[in-house]
């Protein structure tokens, strides 16, 4: 018999992971304080719920994918205050790792076990299930969802302890930060000498300079179009910063990513936050005057 899933958080990735879920045949259970996203999430089939707590009542496994700090605290406060039994609750966003910690203790104390569960990928790879998998906490909890993982996802690595999942996703997105803006930079380069830009991301993309990021978000800056956001410019900065606080804590040079992030701070405050991450090539060419 399969688990009854839940899922804290139907945005635009909750919602592409649910509708894997459902279409794999598992029962959703979901709840956003967005009504608009919960009404979505019904009209595809899954079952609406009014609160966290509700969702923790009907389900044996949760998803949260939540955007901050404080909807993980407000998020599991209710779950921690609903009956359950014998849950586990699978935190898959990119947040501090004190604020997971925290609450991984708030759920232990009632009862609730819970995994550190970031994965990698855009919008774009939560709708087509070719997100990664970063999976860290128990092996008993890891035997249990794996088979979540396996319909989200294309692949999943098990780490090891909690917290190891959060870690490996800081290494994942100070990477992706720092090949958004390298694509940016050298779309803006062959821009600003007259080439097609088209022709430069086809020639690029067949070179040893290319990356994942360039072909995902290299075609957007072609066409100058960010919008609908695969991931949003102020999430990648969010996430930035994050990465930033921890690898100073540990001691680690991050040179790359701290040149890095004005330019994502300097995009956001010029209005380009809401739009896909790849705007960072709008705003080069709007700062440095050039046209196409």
């Amino acid at each position: 018999m399969k688990e009854v899933i839940g899922i804290v958080g139907i945005g635009v990735m909750g919602s592409a992971m649910s509708g894997h879920l459902m279409d794999a045949g598992f029962d959703v259970v979901g709840y956003d304080i967005d009504a608009e996203k919960t009404n979505r999430f019904g009209s595809r089939g899954g079952q609406v719920a009014e609160s966290a707590a509700e969702v923790a009542s009907r389900s044996s496994i949760i998803l949260f994918s939540l955007p901050s700090v404080a909807a993980l605290e407000e998020a599991t406060k209710s779950v921690a205050g609903a009956d359950h039994e014998d849950l586990i609750v699978v935190e898959m966003g990119t947040l501090p790792l004190d604020a997971k910690n925290a609450a991984q203790d708030r759920l232990a104390d009632a009862g609730v076990e819970m995994m550190d569960v970031p994965v990698s990928g855009t919008g774009l790879q939560a709708a087509d299930a070719t997100l990664v998998v970063f999976a860290s906490g128990s092996e008993t909890a890891f035997e249990r969802t794996r088979g979540v993982f396996d319909v989200i996802g294309r692949s999943t690595h098990y780490l090891g302890d909690f917290g190891n999942g959060s870690i490996m996703k800081y290494i994942a997105n100070l990477l992706v930060s720092i090949h958004n803006l390298a694509t940016a930079e050298a779309h803006t380069l062959g821009i600003a000498a007259g080439l097609d830009p088209a022709q430069v991301q086809e020639v690029m993309s067949d070179g040893v300079g290319s990356s994942k990021i360039f072909d995902i978000r290299g075609p957007m800056m072609v066409r100058d179009e960010y919008d609908p956001p695969a991931a949003r410019l102020d999430i990648i900065l969010k996430d930035a910063r994050i990465i930033r606080e921890y690898a100073r804590a540990v001691g680690a040079p991050t040179p790359l990513l701290e040149a890095s992030i004005p330019f994502y701070e300097q995009s956001t405050n010029a209005g380009l936050g809401s739009l896909d991450a790849a705007a960072l090539c709008r705003y080069l060419e709007k700062t440095s005057g050039l046209e196409r």
